[in-house]
């Protein structure tokens, strides 16, 4: 309760008038400090208030960031074991544009196109896992099974390439450590650049539930 004297001019001061205030703390102020909007606090992650086209924009950036590292995980893989370059995504972005069929060493452009440009495109997809909480070693492995299942659809529904279990065994395993290899970088690129920040795993007994900071 304080008291407050109200003046009026040159009149006599008037009786004190009791004025029921609330004593609690102002909701804008905390000991002298203003409360400010915590979209434009610095300290917040601004991952935190990222719209659909920024999280589609950074995981084009995690899939090139993985295409990046599988062909340079290839190119050290080629140099060891002499295996030839792939002309497989070339002739089957040849067949889904309707070109007609030309040579391997015709084709280098459309090749690089295939091989970048769908890594890149499926990153968007890596980001939009990391973003409803799909992330981690786990959310890459499940992205690596889409990354093959892509390739295998569209090899084979062009019918440019072969069911991969008709394939050598050591064909099979190469194919499978390039593609892990992309899928695992894009993942921790993805994760980086998009993953929901303030969000942990907490343990209980035998089970893991989510708890939000």
């Amino acid at each position: 309760m304080r008291v407050h004297r109200m003046h009026d001019g040159g009149q006599a001061e008037m009786d004190a008038i009791l004025v029921a205030e609330h004593e609690g703390p102002d909701p804008f102020l905390d000991r002298g400090q203003v409360h400010r909007d915590p979209r434009r606090d610095p300290r917040r992650d601004p991952r935190r208030d990222m719209g659909p086209g920024e999280v589609i924009a950074r995981g084009l950036l995690a899939g090139a960031v993985g295409v990046a590292a599988m062909t340079v995980a290839e190119k050290l893989e080629q140099a060891l074991t002499g295996r030839p370059n792939s002309y497989v995504p070339a002739h089957t972005l040849e067949r889904l544009l309707g070109l007609p069929a030309r040579p391997d060493d015709e084709r280098l452009g459309l090749n690089w196109a295939m091989h970048w440009g769908q890594g890149i495109a499926l990153g968007a997809v890596r980001a939009g896992m990391a973003r409803r909480g799909i992330a981690g070693p786990v959310g890459s492995f499940m992205f690596l099974n889409l990354r093959l299942i892509n390739d295998q659809t569209l090899e084979n529904a062009t019918r440019v390439g072969a069911p991969p279990w008709t394939w050598p065994i050591d064909e099979q395993v190469v194919d499978l450590l390039h593609k892990a290899v992309y899928a695992f970088a894009t993942g921790m690129a993805a994760d980086l650049l998009v993953g929901r920040p303030g969000r942990r795993r907490a343990r209980h007994g035998a089970r893991y539930y989510r708890r939000e900071d």
